[in-house]
């Protein structure tokens, strides 16, 4: 049975998120992960939002002077005012050999003199947030597990009585470290840092225990930037079902809108895919323009292509978007491959998402979306959360993949999304007439009819042009097709 207990505030949003509402009062919780994954500044924060609320609060360092902490404390733009900061680090008295002692081992007076310390700060602040930096320091002077255990149970007994929520910080550099600190503790988060081949590191967290809680449960990514930690809750079903009858959005085309059935849905996905150059980036852009011209938000997300560039190339084809930009009814933002990470990416999406009468989102391209993601080995599990949400909020998401080569029957895509998304709207080149030429046509779309004709698709300064049903040619998607006709329905020099 799932217990309702009073949450502290971490300070951090999305970690809050992540547990329910932060870590349960009066309970001892374990964060745990290499040096430079994060906990000391998690810590501070936890500490930070309790001298916000007005609560009295207990940094006990072993491991880093008070020096350390405060110039950790300012590459945040923060102060350590109101923080009790209780440093138990050995001082350089230690090194005379006078103050050496041989005849008793550190654990028989170092751990008691510390632990005296400690308590005695406890019961003459009477704070209600405690953080304890780091075990591994109070594992070493303990000298065997037996008497390791026992001080953190006796800490746990003692603070419990005191009303105090504490932190455990574990930096995991011992060797014969056990897992009874997690057995103690009534939950643990897990920092972990990880360095792919190219780009930089990326970090990530999982809640690997909460007594008596609901949490959200697997990997989930932050940052640490200036101001802190920033954790990314991984994108999952809101639980918001999707109007019966949904909004169609057209592109202002008439024939593209009667090859399409009217247009998208909202709350669908659609897939545009074909080689590169044959307009599938074009063709988006030219929904999200039809959108912004009915008052509508947009939000694209290009991997592939600069955004000036994108710009200038799509007022090149007879449509501005820059006025709508300008507007604030289209967003265009720019991925780094080598800096995103899912659970970041997905917060994008989240952002998107809540903006208010958005209508369509835009990921440009998967391929840039596959590159920018190379260890990730459940790709297309993410992408199914991004589009189920998105779904759940009324938005139509465009997704772009592109063909690996240009003609022929055996064209793949690096990401298979076509049985993630609700329709497939295929672009190819076929040859005719000594010319390379664009077709169009939907292959796929589930709950809505579409026609199932293959039409010539154009590109060029006056805009997209969309011509009649290739009627009379064959094997036009094995891109050289076969002229059974007498005239040929393809798009005049003229309409161009």
């Amino acid at each position: 049975m799932v217990t309702s207990e009073i949450r502290n505030s971490t300070g951090i949003a999305g970690l809050d998120t992540v547990l329910n509402g932060g870590f349960a009062r009066n309970r001892m919780f374990l964060i745990e992960g290499m040096p430079g994954s994060g906990k000391t500044t998690l810590a501070l924060q936890f500490l930070l939002d309790g001298v916000a609320r007005g609560e009295t609060v207990l940094h006990v360092t072993m491991s880093e002077t008070k020096e350390e902490l405060h110039a950790a404390a300012a590459s945040h733009g923060w102060t350590l005012r109101g923080i009790e900061v209780r440093e138990l680090v050995p001082s350089e008295s230690e090194l005379a050999p006078e103050n050496r002692t041989t005849m008793f081992h550190p654990s028989e007076l170092e751990l008691t003199e510390r632990t005296e310390a400690i308590l005695a700060d406890v019961e003459r602040l009477k704070p209600s947030r405690v953080v304890f930096d780091s075990l591994s320091e109070l594992r070493l002077l303990a000298g065997n597990p037996l008497r390791f255990r026992r001080q953190l149970l006796a800490f746990k007994r003692f603070f419990a009585g005191r009303q105090c929520t504490v932190l455990l910080l574990d930096d995991l550099t011992v060797a014969d470290r056990e897992l009874q600190v997690q057995s103690i503790a009534h939950g643990v988060v897990s920092l972990e840092q990880l360095t792919p081949e190219y780009g930089t590191e990326r970090r990530r967290l999982r809640v690997l225990k909460y007594r008596g809680a609901r949490y959200l449960g697997g990997y989930q990514d932050f940052l640490i930037r200036p101001g802190g930690l920033v954790v990314f809750p991984r994108l999952g079903s809101d639980g918001r079902a999707v109007p019966a009858l949904m909004e169609r959005l057209g592109s202002g085309i008439p024939a593209l809108d009667e090859l399409l059935g009217g247009g998208f849905e909202r709350g669908t996905s659609t897939l545009i895919v074909g080689a590169p150059g044959t307009g599938k980036s074009t063709l988006a852009a030219r929904f999200v323009a039809a959108a912004a011209a009915r008052g509508q938000r947009s939000t694209m997300f290009i991997f592939d292509e600069n955004r000036h560039v994108l710009l200038s190339r799509i007022a090149g084809m007879g449509f501005d978007l820059a006025e709508h930009v300008a507007s604030g009814l289209v967003e265009i933002q720019k991925i780094d491959p080598a800096e995103l990470s899912p659970g970041e990416f997905a917060h994008s999406i989240r952002c998107a998402g809540t903006v208010e009468n958005a209508a369509i989102v835009v990921i440009d391209s998967l391929n840039g979306y596959l590159n920018a993601m190379p260890g990730e080995k459940h790709l297309a599990l993410h992408l199914h959360e991004i589009l189920t949400y998105l779904g759940e909020c009324g938005i139509a998401t465009i997704l772009i993949g592109a063909h690996q080569g240009f003609v022929g029957g055996a064209m793949v895509t690096p990401v298979d999304a076509s049985y993630l998304a609700d329709a497939v709207l295929l672009l190819r080149y076929f040859e005719a007439r000594g010319e390379v030429r664009q077709a169009i046509s939907i292959v796929k779309k589930r709950g809505g009819s579409h026609e199932r004709t293959i039409r010539e698709f154009r590109l060029d300064p006056t805009g997209i042009s969309v011509g009649e049903p290739l009627r009379e040619f064959r094997g036009v998607l094995t891109g050289v097709p076969i002229y059974d006709g007498s005239s040929g329905p393809l798009i005049d020099k003229d309409r161009r």
